[in-house]
């Protein structure tokens, strides 16, 4: 299986028609996973944490202010016990991992498989962002590369951009502001070119920086899936370009 980086959007996502459409291609055009493993911006938690695998596990609604629909939506995916065992096993000896049987899959992680894989048939986890640091990203989805080689689809979850308090329109046609067309391009440029250390060192060298991202995690998946492929320098498949909201909802596909 090849490995994603998904800017996943907020709820609204799925209201969508373009991104919708776009989402719904790019599944089709993949092999069926025999799972799904998700490591998205909305769970940070080190160390390294394992989320439910027991099937009926209830979403986290870890959103406020949209109607209510969003908040009954459900996503009946099968636990995955076994890859949860398997990730824990990946780890380093010594390297202390969590287990939260309670803990359900968050936005980032169910709001894009509805779209991707509608049926809920596909078992799914989702493990935590143990850290922030682009460095030891890249190596935890190194860690994960030999789940590819089972057929399990590993997802990072994020968005390109993210710099919520600094828009101005809400509205999801609305034009990028200069942080975030330039962060943008930018990311872009360095992924075709490549240059995982440029984009290691994205705080520094990005134009566009705080502003589009104040914070970080929403930035952070990408390392950990440039690190779960078989070359962390390959130029990825640019597969979703464009805006929403002004925010850069670029995703891409390595090998």
């Amino acid at each position: 299986m090849p490995a994603l980086f998904l800017s996943h959007g907020a709820p609204p996502l799925v209201d969508s028609a373009a991104w919708v459409a776009q989402l719904q291609r790019w599944a089709a055009d993949l092999p069926t996973p025999t799972a799904i493993l998700v490591v998205s911006a909305h769970w940070e938690s080190a160390p390294l944490t394992i989320g439910a695998t027991t099937t009926g596990t209830p979403l986290v609604y870890d959103f406020g202010g949209f109607p209510r629909r969003f908040y009954e939506v459900t996503y009946p995916a099968p636990g995955a016990p076994g890859l949860a065992r398997t990730v824990a096993a990946l780890m380093p000896d010594g390297e202390p991992v969590v287990q939260q049987p309670h803990r359900g899959l968050d936005h980032g992680a169910y709001v894009p498989l509805t779209v991707m894989y509608p049926d809920a048939d596909i078992p799914v986890l989702q493990i935590s962002l143990p850290t922030l640091d682009p460095a030891r990203l890249l190596t935890l989805g190194a860690r994960l590369r030999p789940l590819r080689e089972q057929g399990v689809l590993v997802v990072g979850s994020g968005f390109t951009t993210h710099g919520l308090p600094f828009l101005r329109d809400p509205r999801p046609e609305a034009a990028a502001p200069g942080w975030s067309a330039e962060f943008d391009a930018w990311a872009a440029e360095r992924l075709a070119a490549g240059d995982v250390d440029g984009l290691l060192d994205f705080r520094t060298r990005a134009p566009g920086m705080p502003y589009a991202h104040p914070t970080v995690e929403h930035f952070a998946p990408l390392f950990v899936t440039l690190g779960a492929s078989s070359d962390p320098e390959q130029a990825p498949r640019q597969v979703i370009d464009g805006f929403w909201m002004g925010l850069a909802k670029r995703s891409v596909q390595v090998d």
